[in-house]
């Protein structure tokens, strides 16, 4: 399968500010790239958070909940079966349990069993514990049959959300979303779990307010770890207030002030703790939450995210990272089979439709989503893969993953809109979606959403882009600058990890477990040989003598070596 064209492009500076001089030009310049123009800007300080007070409908939620308090409601948490839901249900569970509330408990809907959200299903699962308020997290938005049967049990249903809502709202008691149409919330970035976490502070606003505090109060600041990982684990913009909420749940974890879940988690991953950035939760933590949701069961996750006792939290950790292993084996699976299904894609002309739309009814429903970020990389083009909801159904599932330049659920919206009962159901955001539709349906709705995404994507959007923050001098190219660029961040979706650009001379390479590339470079220009390794590099032939290298540079501490290395992300012959 051969890889999308890409060309490398340097970032436009803009002019900045001065700043200190403790700030490298390299850093002053990678911030200013990024729109940080002044160490103002750059001053991540959780005072700067946008208050909770303007989050639409915050304070009339935060009433209901203080109601449900004060007649000591049971209030029955109901998460989503990804990192963002189950972090989100951790902080509201012990959110409300900080705030007084005795009766909470929470349940997180099955993904093959009860389907994405509150569905009637799994109100039916809930009747046996008796709810008097529905709270659900990182989902609700799409819910309206759910909410419905929610309603009719006699029971309050308080939404709270991030995704796109439809044309109409569910019947919900209150909805927190700062995506409605009528919230002028300044960040609609929010995550599931910051959304949540904002209306654990307005609900202690309200209930200080009315005297409910006669010592300290509450330190919501404890779930702010939670409320890091769920924000970088969901990929939504790390904006500054985003960035605030990381920052903050970054310098917690680096103290060791977290739950004893994260811990057990960073620990097997072989993360430091004292240097874990937002790609060590990404790429670490993360991904050990999300394959229990993927394979399994979410309330794992969860439970390992509750639990105060660090044995029993090791205990939790390890089974999460033992399906984690598993969920590794049954993604490269299914990426091997979605590749030679791409090969077997009917060309226009010499290229791929704008958008592709896979299926094998072998695949697991819970890493489709997994599978169509790892094909949308290597094509650099939107990608829906699907698998039968459950063996032998006639229904599908499918997840979708898109490029800079579609917004998903918009182009799903539209493809609804033109051909109405072709899709069963979907729900997203810009960059990545799912949906659910009849089998006999597959071949034309892709025919369907080949015709509008041709229209929303033009072919230069299709041609990746790399952006590189321009070219490390040798003096640069050590260990001082690598160390200030990891806990620079924190780094993430549309605040991006600094990558350079340079022209190399390859003094030694080697092949490495039958996919990847080892070389040892030496700067064109001059300077000491740098290790590099080339993740997925290995095209069956040398690479030549010089190189137009795009790279990270990374920390290299394996064995106590204290080096650093290019982590490279393309090259080619210059």
């Amino acid at each position: 399968m051969t890889p999308a064209p890409l060309r490398i492009v340097r970032r436009a500076v803009p002019p900045h500010g001065p700043w200190p001089d403790t700030v490298p030009s390299v850093l002053q310049r990678i911030y200013a790239a990024r729109g940080v123009l002044d160490p103002g800007q750059g001053e991540l300080k959780l005072a700067r958070l946008l208050p909770p007070e303007s989050l639409g409908r915050v304070a009339q939620a935060a009433a209901l909940l203080a109601d449900a308090l004060a007649r000591d409601a049971h209030i029955v948490v109901v998460g989503d079966f990804d990192c963002d839901g189950a972090t989100g249900t951790a902080v509201a569970v012990r959110g409300l349990r900080r705030l007084g509330a005795r009766r909470v408990s929470y349940q997180v809907p099955h993904r093959v069993t009860h389907g994405y959200g509150l569905t009637p299903g799994l109100v039916d699962h809930l009747r046996a514990l008796s709810p008097d308020l529905v709270l659900t997290v990182d989902s609700g938005i799409a819910c309206h049959a759910g909410i419905a049967a929610a309603k009719a049990s006699g029971w309050q249903v308080l939404v709270t959300d991030h995704h796109l809502p439809g044309e109409t709202l569910p019947p919900a008691d209150v909805i927190v979303d700062p995506n409605l149409g009528d919230d002028a919330f300044p960040s609609k970035a929010l995550a599931g779990v910051g959304v949540v976490f904002y209306l654990l502070l307005a609900l202690r606003r309200h209930l200080r307010e009315a005297g409910a505090f006669t010592g300290p109060e509450p330190d919501l600041s404890t779930l702010l770890d939670l409320v890091a990982v769920g924000t970088v684990a969901d990929l939504v913009p790390l904006d500054f207030n985003n960035r605030l909420l990381v920052s903050a749940g970054l310098r917690r974890i680096r103290q060791g002030q977290c739950q004893p879940g994260l811990l057990a988690l960073a620990a097997l991953a072989g993360k430091d703790l004292a240097q874990l950035t937002a790609s060590d939760i990404g790429f670490g933590i993360a991904p050990r939450l999300n394959a229990a949701g993927r394979l399994e069961d979410m309330a794992l996750g969860i439970e390992c995210l509750l639990c105060d006792d660090p044995a029993r939290a090791r205990e939790l950790a390890s089974v999460l990272d033992r399906i984690n292993g598993e969920r590794k084996q049954i993604q490269q699976e299914m990426v091997d089979a979605a590749e030679s299904l791409v090969a077997a894609v009917p060309l226009d002309g010499d290229t791929l439709p704008p958008v592709l739309c896979l299926r094998d009814e072998d695949w697991h429903p819970g890493v489709v989503g997994l599978v169509a970020s790892r094909l949308k990389d290597r094509m650099y083009r939107p990608v829906f893969a699907f698998a039968p909801s459950e063996p032998g159904s006639a229904v599908l599932k499918g997840s979708g993953r898109s490029i800079p330049g579609l917004h998903l659920r918009d182009a799903l919206a539209a493809v609804d809109a033109r051909h109405p009962g072709l899709i069963e159901r979907f729900g997203g955001h810009a960059m990545a979606a799912g949906l659910s539709l009849p089998t006999a349906h597959f071949d034309a709705f892709r025919a369907a959403l080949e015709a509008q995404v041709a229209t929303m994507l033009s072919p230069e959007q299709l041609r990746s882009v790399l952006l590189s923050d321009g070219e490390l001098t040798p003096a640069e190219l050590g260990r001082p600058l690598a160390e200030q660029l990891r806990l620079a961040g924190p780094w993430g979706q549309d605040f991006s990890e600094p990558l350079f650009d340079g022209v190399f001379l390859v003094r030694q390479w080697k092949q490495l477990a039958e996919r990847h590339l080892k070389l040892s470079l030496v700067p064109e220009h001059g300077g000491a040989p740098l290790s590099a390794i080339h993740f997925g590099g290995w095209t069956g032939a040398p690479p030549p003598a010089r190189l137009h290298v795009a790279y990270q540079l990374e920390l290299d501490d394996w064995g106590g070596r204290r080096g650093v290395q290019l982590l490279v992300r393309h090259c080619a012959a210059p």
